[in-house]
């Protein structure tokens, strides 16, 4: 391919030659409606028209209403298709807990506490929370009050303590297990000692 015709293809004499092919329709079309209007082949678009600034301007517009049109439409996809990735995600994070936790199922309500001791003693204060929310099912299964199921969600689980003496305290475990593996909430020190706390009140009742 010779330098000539490479020179041709490029996107800058494409548009060299559309300007062009405007500027006779555009002279052609006064034509019709002015008889006086200066006709010949002489005749071109004024020099401002021609000018670099100008191109370069409309190429900006060009590009910037391109950039509007996909944020728009993506936009739009994101508004139509996020509650189906929402609970795509959800139900991802349901089975990868699941996956996590079922083989510590066989342990029992005093192997849960003694492992959130020990994880509180070396200062891993989100697992000692978890040990405790796992002591607080262990005991609902053990009791026949709400046996585990490895479909039963902390949804569910939420719903069915509505109607125990110590509501308030399953509420806690039940709502801090959520934010520690479903959010960025922070393990504290304080936050165990929440959790003990309400595990506490549920032997009490």
């Amino acid at each position: 391919m010779s330098t000539g015709s490479y020179e041709k293809s490029n996107w800058a004499w494409q548009f060299q030659q559309w300007q062009k092919q405007v500027g006779e329709w555009w002279e052609l079309q006064l034509s019709r409606f002015s008889p006086d209007f200066p006709g010949g082949s002489g005749w071109s678009l004024p020099a401002w028209l021609s000018s670099p600034v100008l191109f370069f301007i409309a190429r900006v517009i060009f590009w910037v209403l391109i950039a509007f049109l996909v944020c728009w439409i993506a936009l739009q996809l994101m508004r139509r298709f996020s509650p189906y990735v929402y609970s795509w995600r959800n139900q991802l994070d349901q089975q990868s807990e699941k996956l996590t936790t079922t083989p510590d199922r066989t342990l029992s309500v005093a192997d849960w506490l003694a492992r959130s001791q020990n994880c509180q003693t070396q200062g891993d204060y989100r697992e000692a929370c978890l040990c405790l929310y796992r002591a607080m099912l262990q005991q609902l299964h053990d009791s026949g009050q709400v046996p585990q199921q490895p479909s039963r969600t902390d949804g569910e689980y939420l719903l069915v303590v509505q109607q125990f003496p110590q509501s308030r305290a399953y509420q806690r475990l039940l709502i801090t297990h959520q934010q520690l593996c479903f959010s960025q909430t922070p393990a504290s020190r304080s936050l165990f000692e929440d959790c003990q706390q309400a595990y506490q009140q549920i032997n009490q009742g």
